[in-house]
């Protein structure tokens, strides 16, 4: 995050929702790939769901707002941008259930019964539980309902690096009622994004790593749990081999668990699903999709990319761009936050920089071009 953008949000203000025009044209991506915008006017989007009638829901950090884009169509571009609510604190997570929308906003989780049959006339947000912690840094949620049925939050570390104890820093999963909440990871510095792979349903998520500790430390880390309670080393140890200056003294990095995969100083790893689809190549399918939010704090700018990691079971094959070049010589023009895939295969991005949301497809190229 900017630098201004998260001494706003510590102080409770608006954040400016005021969106950039990404040239589609100088974005790259593999032969035989194509990217469009499926929805324009979505300020600061973040977290996508998919309703069960095909409804996009988008979270978003402007004035507390959630959108719900709808394609009648059928054509690969929605036609209608909807606000569904509004006034929310940071309402940047979004999980659709069984017909109802559930939204992550700092210390509550609120759902919006049968929403898809209400998207003219949306039912006020009911609260299903206000006992979230209320700090605001890190406090933006990513939100998902598991294999399990269950509901999953993560709680940030409300700092850059601090030992917060045992209300922080970790991933929750209870009932959609909010009740029975459970520990499923704790060492998470503030994961944004996560799934469960495909066959093994195995729980994989990206986690930011701190700064301050230069250009190139620590890495942002994608990680895979094992087990429930597993701790993946914050505050104390850093991209499963950097014991922290301060807070490593005394610690040993073999007490936790490393990351699968180190993405790199300070890319902003943020949303991530598994490819589930049919219209990519072969080789893209089960492999995790990650969106690159990008750093605000490196001498030369990482990340503003979306990234494909091809998998063979747990071990990884390949990190490669899927998409590139939404910064050029410095100069940021989008900023991937979430990816989404959708029943025909084709994957959409959020990017809240832009305020858009764009659509990928595929089909066999003609040559070996690429664009």
């Amino acid at each position: 995050m900017h630098p201004f953008a998260l001494f706003a949000l510590l102080l409770g203000l608006p954040i400016s929702s005021a969106a950039r025009s990404v040239d589609l044209d100088t974005l790259t991506l593999p032969a035989g790939f194509k990217i469009a915008v499926y929805s324009e006017n979505v300020p600061n989007a973040r977290e996508l769901a998919l309703g069960a009638n095909g409804t996009v829901f988008v979270g978003s950090r402007d004035a507390g707002r959630i959108y719900a884009l709808t394609d009648a169509d059928h054509h690969g571009r929605a036609e209608r941008v909807r606000v569904i609510a509004s006034g929310l604190e940071v309402p940047s997570g979004v999980a659709f259930h069984e017909g109802n929308l559930y939204i992550g906003a700092i210390s509550r989780l609120f759902v919006l019964r049968d929403i898809e049959h209400h998207l003219d006339d949306p039912p006020k947000p009911e609260v299903v539980t206000d006992k979230l912690p209320t700090a605001t840094h890190h406090g933006w949620k990513f939100i998902a309902f598991g294999p399990d049925r269950r509901l999953y939050v993560p709680i940030g570390a409300p700092c850059n690096v601090c030992d917060p104890g045992k209300d922080f820093a970790r991933l929750i999963s209870m009932q959609a009622d909010g009740s029975d909440w459970r520990d499923v990871a704790r060492g998470i510095r503030n994961t944004v994004g996560f799934d469960w792979q495909p066959g093994t349903k195995q729980l994989w998520f990206t986690d930011n790593g701190r700064d301050l500790l230069g250009d190139d430390l620590p890495s942002d880390e994608l990680n895979r749990v094992t087990r429930n309670g597993e701790h993946f080393g914050f505050p104390y140890c850093h991209q499963g081999d950097t014991l922290d200056p301060e807070f490593g003294k005394g610690k040993s990095c073999q007490d936790y668990t490393p990351p699968v995969l180190k993405l790199g100083a300070h890319v902003a790893s943020l949303g991530m699903r598994f490819y589930t689809g049919t219209m990519f190549p072969a080789d893209y399918r089960g492999a995790a999709i990650i969106a690159e939010h990008g750093s605000w704090n490196r001498s030369k700018k990482s990340g503003y990319r979306v990234m494909t990691v091809r998998l063979d079971g747990d071990r990884v094959v390949s990190y490669q761009p899927l998409i590139d070049g939404f910064q050029h010589n410095e100069t940021a023009q989008g900023r991937p936050t979430d990816v989404l895939v959708m029943p025909d295969g084709a994957l959409l991005v959020a990017d809240d920089l832009a305020g858009t949301v764009y659509r990928v497809s595929y089909s066999q190229p003609n040559s070996s071009t690429r664009r």
